[in-house]
This record gives C-alpha cells, sequence and structure tokens, in this order.
C-alpha cells in the first residue's frame, strides 16, 4: 500500500468517527496553544526587562548604597544597622575614575505639586544635568536642569509631559510658577513622552537639582549614582575603580556597584528559565493528550476487529496494519497541533492588546518543542494499539471474536 493509499485509508477511518476525532484533536490543540501562550508570556516578559534596562542608557555603571552578599543579605541588617549614605560628595569623587565620562546622582521622594487649587501627588527626582545624556531622555519645550555646582539649590524644575497636561492643559507651563510641598518652583521644560521606565512612568516625574530635592526631603544621602563609563570597554574598570575610590572614602565596603550588562545577564537567564519551566508545564497536557489518543485507539481496536481480520485476509503485512494506526496518530497529532498555533498565536495577539506595553510573541524554539512533542507524543502511545491490531489473527479477527 503506498504512502497516499495509507493517508487516505487512515483519514477515511477518522472521518468515520467525527465526534471521537474532534474530541483527540481538542485534545492536542489545547496542549499546544498552553505551550504557546505561556511561553509567549516569559518571552514577553524577557523582552519587556530588556528593553527597560536598554532605556537606562549605554555603558551604565550603578552605584547602590549598602552592600549586597552573596546570599542577598546586606552585612549591616543582621544587626539591624542601617546602610551608610552616599553623598554628593561621593558622588563628585566618583568622577576622578579615568573610566567615567560622566555622573548622574539620584535622589527620589513623593510631594504635593499645586497650581492654584490643582493640586496632585507625585514622584520627585533629584538630579543634575548630566541625567539628561545618561538617560538618553529628551526635552519637548525649555530646557532642563542648569549645569554648574551640584551642592547648589535652585528653584526650578522640569515637568514631565503628562504632568504638564494635567495642570496646565494647552496653556503655556515655561515660566510659570508651582508649589511642590513647601517650595516654589519655575517651570523652565518639558519633557518628551518617555513612558515606563524601571518601575515608574517618567511622563508624570517632576524633576529638580538634586540640592533642592534634599532640601526638599530633609535628607544628605543619595537614591542611587548613575555612570556612564566612556565606552564599553571601560566599564569593568569604571565598576573597580568606583568601588576602589568609595572604600577609601568609607575605609569600608559598603556599596554595591553593578553593571547594566550583568544585571541583564541574570534577568535573562532567570526569565528564560521560567519560559522554558512555564512551557514545561504546559507540556504536561500534551502528555495527557498522548495517553486520550493511546485510549481512544485501543478502543477503535476493539471495534474495528472484522475491519482489521479483513485486511489480513486480503494479505496485508502486520507492518502495514502499523502503519495505519501510526497514520492515524501522525493526523490527529499534526492536525491537532496546526490547531493548537492558530489559537496560541491568537491569544498571544489578544493579550498583546490587552497589555501592549508587554513584547509578546512566542520563541521558535517552544513553537517547535510543542508540535514536535505533540507529533512525538501521539505517535509514542499508538505504538501499543498499533502492535496489538497487528498480531490478531485473521481467522479469529473476522469471527470477530
Amino acid at each position: 500500500m503506498k504512502l497516499a493509499d495509507t493517508l487516505y485509508f487512515a483519514s477515511g477511518s477518522l472521518r468515520g468517527s467525527p465526534t471521537r476525532t474532534l474530541l483527540m484533536m481538542l485534545a492536542m490543540s489545547i496542549g499546544v496553544a498552553a505551550v504557546v501562550v505561556l511561553t509567549a508570556l516569559g518571552e514577553g516578559a524577557r523582552r519587556y526587562v530588556i528593553n527597560q534596562f536598554s532605556s537606562l542608557g549605554t555603558n551604565l555603571v550603578i552605584v547602590l548604597p549598602g552592600r549586597s552578599e552573596t546570599a542577598g543579605i546586606g552585612a549591616g541588617m543582621m544587626t539591624g544597622q542601617t546602610p551608610r549614605d552616599i553623598t554628593l560628595d561621593d558622588a563628585e569623587a566618583l568622577l576622578r575614575s579615568t573610566a567615567v565620562k560622566r555622573i548622574a546622582p539620584l535622589t527620589i521622594g513623593s510631594a504635593t505639586l499645586s497650581l492654584d487649587a490643582l493640586n496632585r501627588e507625585v514622584v520627585v527626582l533629584g538630579s543634575t544635568a548630566s541625567l539628561l545624556e545618561v538617560r538618553h531622555m529628551a526635552m519637548s519645550i525649555g530646557r532642563f536642569l542648569p549645569p554648574g555646582d551640584i551642592h547648589e539649590s535652585a528653584s526650578v524644575c522640569v515637568l514631565g509631559i503628562k504632568i504638564k497636561q494635567e495642570l496646565f492643559g494647552n496653556n503655556q507651563a515655561v515660566g510659570q510658577w508651582v508649589r511642590l510641598g513647601d517650595r516654589r518652583f519655575r517651570v523652565i521644560g518639558i519633557m518628551s513622552s518617555q513612558g515606563e521606565s524601571m518601575g515608574f512612568n517618567t511622563d508624570e516625574v517632576v524633576i529638580v537639582p538634586v540640592a533642592s530635592a534634599h532640601q526638599l526631603f530633609n535628607t544628605a544621602g543619595l537614591f542611587r549614582v548613575l555612570i556612564e563609563a566612556k565606552n564599553r570597554d571601560v566599564i569593568e574598570q569604571a565598576k573597580r575603580e568606583a568601588e576602589e575610590i568609595l572604600f577609601q572614602r568609607h575605609n569600608e565596603k559598603d556599596v554595591t556597584v553593578i553593571t547594566q550588562d550583568a544585571v541583564l545577564a541574570t534577568f535573562d537567564r532567570i526569565l528564560t528559565a521560567l519560559t522554558m519551566a512555564v512551557g514545561g508545564i504546559a507540556a504536561i497536557s500534551l502528555a495527557v493528550a498522548g495517553v486520550l489518543i493511546m485510549n481512544v485507539m485501543l478502543i477503535a481496536v476493539a471495534q474495528r476487529v472484522k475491519e482489521i481480520g479483513l485486511l489480513k485476509a486480503l494479505g496485508a503485512p502486520g507492518r502495514q496494519i502499523r502503519n495505519l494506526f501510526f497514520a492515524e496518530a501522525v493526523l490527529l497529532s499534526g492536525i491537532g497541533s496546526l490547531a493548537g498555533l492558530v489559537l496560541g498565536y491568537a491569544g498571544s495577539m489578544i493579550i498583546g492588546q490587552i497589555y501592549p506595553s508587554l513584547p509578546v510573541s512566542p520563541p521558535w524554539w517552544a513553537v517547535l518543542a510543542a508540535c514536535g512533542t505533540a507529533l512525538g507524543t501521539g505517535i509514542l502511545f499508538s505504538v501499543w494499539p498499533a502492535r496489538r491490531a497487528a498480531r490478531l489473527d485473521p481467522v479469529a479477527a473476522l469471527s470477530g471474536r
């Protein structure tokens, strides 16, 4: 019997029991769709994190107060001590490194922004003029924070585009005065739309000079110090020299210095492993579908005893009988896989529409693995029914025994 004849005979058997065939295809397609959707979510999360870190800028080194140990617990946490603050003098000292191009100290807090009768709670970001270049941000109108001594405060601020629209609407904002907490600031610029970045929406922040932020929040410590290395080749040098400079100033290793690439690599490994794990969990449903195929095909063997006996009486060898059942399994698994891919991609598109910031896309290896697993389980679990059918005695089969 030729391959085309085998496939035609197998498809005819499947069409003879449409309800049974549809249920088995549905089970297989649900398994494949689950793998595609879940791995698409995992891959989307991985790409989202990478995009978020990429938006921070290139050649980036980040200095954080407190020493992070291998176990993830700061050295002073066990004794109840808080990390020593990183001061503006510490930040300026980092410029002594020959690998550092510029720095951007950061202080973050929240305050009430007021304009006449309008009030809004906002995130206040204190920094310097270098933040614009370090973070690759862009201005829409006006100018950014003025350069100069980072210790000098100035009553000026830059608004995120959404804050500007909520407070001023279509009116001119640059040059106007607003109240931030208990201090008045003059608006000197409006940021271009930046969107989400590392946990907060930059369109909804108010940026002030770092010294003004310290006065506003009555603090002297920095939240972070962003360092831009001169080029990618000296990132590790910038990290080492930043640690050494702060060690000399503090007489102890009480800061954590991380590179953007190291953080990205860590998140990439974690999220890739998570994607593979959820894909593996979803693939269990494919094994369940394979068991369903085996059970249904065992029933089909019992129901088609006379048919199998007739084929063997006409001279069909046991190998040909096995191939017929294998062909049925391949058709079931193949069509179920294609239907599952359609459902999976449709589900991924729907999730992408609901969460546009999440770049949902199933990875190619997950698609291949899902289809391969579906075909593999379908064929694997058809071995027993196929061998059982091939071993039937033709005389006993024709008699229905």
